[in-house]
């Protein structure tokens, strides 16, 4: 009997996948609250059609920074067993469809920072740049995770940004986009842990290569104490009540968990605390504060 060879998966679904498109749901719940705190401050209600553009925008420009990360790491790839089945390592995706799908998804950023105000459109490529630099970062820095932070940094601003087209009163939005920065760096940190012995024999710079694994988690920490301590600055600059307070607890317990869960001895969570905790945290926190602008 003739073995049936699986069903290759078809190019665009090759791409999502190399992409991880899945994983748009880290920052997105916070430039809709970056974007929900700005309209409730404006009052007008006239914005709820720019919530689709800021979607467009902060999907695609993260799209855009994936396929990049991929194409220019896909011969560090290669060499690490854990990223070895990535689909530019093995040609399920070609450079050529990845370079295609990294310049539409750069063309409809530009189109939608266009269609939300000229001031947007102005600052997009300025967006575009860390998001650029990241993949470079870990050959030349032992701190490229907080590249990544300054790349998703962005994300809070820019809603807030679409929103009101102005910098003025836009201090919470910094605030918020540097807390979501800094957890996501300081995740990102714990997510290195994994090929610290990898890294440091083909030459990747990372925190944990540099460190080693149990002063990395340390770092990691206290990187997720600054984030907590932006989050609480946040919810009061943005007037926020006791329903965000109660998100806070929550978030508390969810970094806790990814904290307790992956130690120097024991990396076998790594993917639980990335994944499902840091989903988790992102979701639940947005959910209090919809409730907090809804209903108090």
């Amino acid at each position: 009997m003739t073995a049936v060879a699986p069903e290759k998966p078809g190019k665009v679904k090759a791409f999502l996948r190399l992409v991880m498109i899945e994983h748009s749901v880290f920052a997105l719940p916070f430039a809709y609250l970056s974007a929900l705190v700005a309209i409730d401050r404006d009052g007008s209600g006239r914005h709820w059609g720019d919530l689709v553009l800021i979607t467009i925008a902060m999907v695609s420009g993260r799209t855009f920074a994936m396929a990049a990360n991929r194409i220019l790491d896909r011969r560090i790839d290669a060499l690490n067993p854990r990223t070895r089945n990535r689909e530019l390592v093995t040609g399920a995706v070609s450079v050529r469809t990845a370079w295609t799908g990294a310049i539409v998804s750069l063309v409809v950023l530009v189109v939608a920072a266009a269609l939300l105000n000229p001031l947007c459109l102005v600052l997009s490529p300025l967006a575009v740049i860390p998001l650029v630099i990241y993949p470079y970062a870990k050959r030349f820095t032992n701190f490229p995770h907080y590249v990544l932070a300054l790349a998703q940094a962005v994300a809070p601003v820019g809603a807030w940004l679409a929103i009101t087209g102005t910098f003025s009163g836009s201090g919470p939005a910094w605030v918020l986009g540097v807390a979501v920065g800094l957890w996501i760096g300081g995740f990102d940190i714990i997510y290195a842990c994994q090929d610290v012995e990898v890294d440091r024999r083909i030459g990747v710079h990372s925190t944990p290569a540099r460190f080693g694994v149990r002063t990395a988690l340390h770092i990691s920490t206290v990187t997720h104490l600054v984030t907590f301590a932006l989050f609480i600055t946040f919810g009061q600059l943005a007037g926020l009540s006791w329903l965000w307070w109660a998100g806070l607890a929550v978030t508390a317990a969810g970094l806790i968990y990814q904290h307790v869960v992956v130690t120097a001895d024991d990396l076998s969570k790594v993917n639980r605390a990335f994944f499902t905790a840091n989903g988790f945290i992102a979701i639940a926190l947005f959910a209090f504060a919809l409730l907090d602008l809804i209903l108090l």
